[in-house]
């Protein structure tokens, strides 16, 4: 295979049976599978996929974590927090950031570059021999099913990359179904029905005693997913209410997220897994049985020469790791911060996070870089939110272009000059750039070089274009 990105993809005839393939030539075949005509509703392609490797979906205890926001943290966090309890757990995420690798995780490790070839030739075999005519999403969610599998996980998270219902990962029956939140549906009564279809297909994949959980904080929404899921004979869970104890400023920005990862790994952990798989004494999210009477003498030294760890200090302890996700580079000069945030509660959040690190340390200088692809966009909304942040905190927007990558969802970028003009109109300090490029170097200028801060958000494309920038390849 010479070069997979120039082959038309109507062709069904994508790899030659036999061919090993380098890691270059399945990244080449992968990004030229994104085509949104290659997508399958009917999910026949993922299907015959998974049965072509003796049904590892319905093989595996899976997770699924859905939603508009929010869902590879809660991935995250549910990963770190069940590799706490020594369990073996396989994540299967997106966007990502640099490579396709950071998708696939083991226990925390990215997928090695060998492994992800070897499990991608294995994967890229089965749609030759089968004729398919896959969509990136078909392959990059068989060859998560099949690295788990190889891995021996005990369970697998799987996020849902779009709430259409258009998803491989919908394949699984999920032990556990995890709405984060569902957000950007317009006060209609088509909103209102879009809404409701959303929630409905989401739960369509639960059955008779999958637990379903959501972070959600609309009182409309957790009705309709009680609703469906009773219907579906599902056990609905008490949504989440309270935030984990993050650092701060964490705990404000994913307090929600950790909360409802904590409630996936604690379901998980006290209803799926066999009793006695995990070591109580050790365990953080299994209760020992309680003792009756007053705690001997031996019992109490013993508790204190060896306290037990709480799940409140596993939070304290713990920081978000994810690239783009309010990713905050403080030895850089100036500091910058990196955010996907691509729609309105996704930027309410953003700019939440900015005001609380300017109440912890004062900013001398700062600037928003701002690139956006997402078409649904509401931008007066938007708007209305920038003129509100910039009454109480002073700085500046650069609106730049963004360039389409294979893997990361968005439609046409921004017209940075018709945008930045719209912002001027706000009476907000804003110009437009060429280039990212363009953009960087003069936010540089625009703040201090040690207490200033350059916000880097808009899109997972934007954050791309920084470590592209900054010659970083792998993550």
């Amino acid at each position: 295979m010479k070069n997979l990105s120039s082959q038309k993809q109507t062709q069904s005839k994508s790899t030659v049976s036999g061919k090993q393939y380098s890691y270059s030539e399945i990244i080449e075949f992968l990004d030229a599978r994104w085509n949104s005509d290659l997508q399958d509703p009917a999910l026949t392609t993922i299907k015959a996929l998974d049965k072509a490797f003796g049904n590892l979906s319905q093989q595996m205890n899976t997770v699924l974590i859905s939603g508009t926001n929010g869902k590879s943290l809660t991935t995250h966090f549910t990963a770190r927090l069940l590799k706490e309890e020594g369990i073996e757990v396989g994540a299967f995420s997106a966007p990502h950031i640099l490579t396709y690798n950071e998708r696939l995780s083991w226990n925390g490790e990215i997928i090695s570059n060998k492994q992800f070839t070897d499990v991608a030739n294995e994967v890229l075999q089965a749609v030759s021999t089968l004729n398919l005519n896959p969509h990136a999403l078909d392959v990059l969610t068989m060859m998560a099913l099949l690295y788990f599998s190889q891995q021996k996980v005990e369970v697998a998270l799987l996020e849902a990359t779009n709430i259409s219902g258009i998803d491989p990962v919908m394949i699984c029956k999920p032990k556990i179904t995890a709405i984060t939140r569902i957000t950007d549906f317009e006060q209609t009564e088509k909103g209102t029905a879009l809404l409701e279809s959303t929630i409905k297909k989401i739960i369509s994949v639960v059955e008779k005693n999958t637990h379903v959980v959501s972070a959600d904080q609309s009182k409309i929404n957790l009705l309709l997913m009680q609703k469906y899921a009773e219907q579906q004979g599902a056990t609905w869970a008490m949504p989440i209410r309270k935030l984990a104890q993050l650092p701060y400023p964490y705990e404000q920005l994913h307090g929600r997220s950790a909360a409802l990862a904590e409630r996936i790994a604690y379901l998980y952990v006290n209803n799926v897994l066999p009793e006695d798989t995990v070591i109580v004494s050790n365990s953080l999210l299994v209760k020992p049985k309680g003792q009756r009477g007053r705690p001997t003498l031996e019992a109490k030294r013993k508790s204190e020469l060896n306290p037990r760890r709480t799940i409140e200090q596993f939070w304290k302890d713990t920081m978000n790791a994810l690239s783009g996700r309010f990713q905050l580079l403080d030895k850089e000069k100036p500091t910058i911060l990196l955010d996907t945030a691509n729609n309105l509660d996704a930027f309410q959040n953003l700019l939440l996070g900015i005001r609380l690190l300017h109440y912890h340390r004062p900013l001398k200088g700062l600037t928003l870089i701002l690139g956006n692809d997402n078409e649904s966009l509401n931008i007066a909304e938007f708007l209305k939110q920038l003129r509100y942040f910039f009454k109480k905190t002073s700085g500046s927007v650069i609106i730049c272009p963004t360039t389409q990558i294979p893997g990361h969802t968005g439609a046409a970028s921004w017209d940075p000059e018709k945008v930045s003009n719209d912002i001027k109109s706000m009476k907000i300090k804003a110009k437009s750039a060429r280039s990212f490029k363009e953009a960087f170097e003069a936010a540089q200028k625009s703040v201090d070089e040690r207490y200033g801060l350059v916000v880097i958000a808009g899109s997972s494309t934007i954050v791309t274009e920084y470590w592209r920038y900054k010659g970083i390849k792998k993550l």
